[in-house]
């Protein structure tokens, strides 16, 4: 279902120049041994974005994944980018989040970053469903713009790919203008950050989803290793530290 939004985030991801890091042992790829399912994950590094990790669930035709989070370089106070994208093919039903996660929920830091968010909230009111998502408090790391949606076929095959293709070139046009002070001191931003994961882990609905698939103690390490393992320590930086 989702093989043509890989393969475009995967490309873009190398015109950028980005490099692969390296994922803990066992954490790259799984497959269930209660059923076919797979789960293949990569991790980058790029210019301006220290981490970029993209994952992918295969579980047939009950359901696909593709999960991705860019976290921007220290340096930087841009939001980090979010996509969160499920079919259920049995039941023809997609969730859909797309999303530029603020550090800060502070007027002036949603009015510099996430403008072309809101734009691009307009162009696709099918994508911008006022529904609560249920595992998270929207306010929290959640822009008031995010393109969110609980749909179908309809939504999967029309609006979508389109949606998938302009969120990733406003993300790029966000990436790559000139940095300006939003409020946020520079040695802040890695406790932000690491505030985001801890926030995260505790809250993230896929757990029990990858948990069913591939076991309790795979899941877990997945979670705290890969998916947020800036939840357990906050890094030291000082101001003559790179990013």
């Amino acid at each position: 279902m989702f093989d043509s939004f890989l393969e475009e985030l995967h490309t873009q991801l190398h015109s950028r120049g980005a490099e692969a890091l390296p994922i803990p042992e066992g954490l790259a790829e799984c497959h269930s041994t209660r059923s076919s399912s797979v789960i293949r994950s990569w991790l980058w590094t790029l210019p301006g974005i220290r981490r970029w990790r993209v994952t992918r669930l295969d579980a047939g035709e009950s359901l696909q994944v593709l999960n991705s989070v860019a976290y921007p370089d220290y340096s930087r106070d841009q939001p980090l980018l979010g996509i969160d994208l499920l079919w259920f093919g049995s039941r023809q039903k997609l969730v859909a989040v797309l999303d530029f996660q603020p550090l800060l929920q502070t007027p002036a830091y949603l009015a510099h970053h996430l403008d072309e968010l809101r734009l691009l909230h307009k162009q696709f009111p099918d994508l911008s469903g006022e529904e609560t998502m249920r595992s998270y408090d929207p306010h929290q790391y959640f822009s008031p713009w995010l393109l969110f949606c609980r749909g179908g076929a309809e939504q999967a095959h029309g609006s979508l790919p389109v949606a998938f293709s302009a969120f990733l070139d406003r993300y790029w046009a966000l990436h790559d203008r000139p940095q300006i002070a939003t409020g946020i001191e520079p040695l802040d931003v890695p406790l932000l950050q690491s505030n985001y994961d801890a926030y995260s882990a505790e809250r993230d609905p896929a757990h029990g989803l990858f948990t069913s698939h591939f076991g309790k103690t795979w899941s877990d390490r997945f979670l705290h290793e890969f998916l947020f393992p800036g939840h357990e320590k906050v890094p030291v930086l000082t101001n003559e530290s790179s990013p």
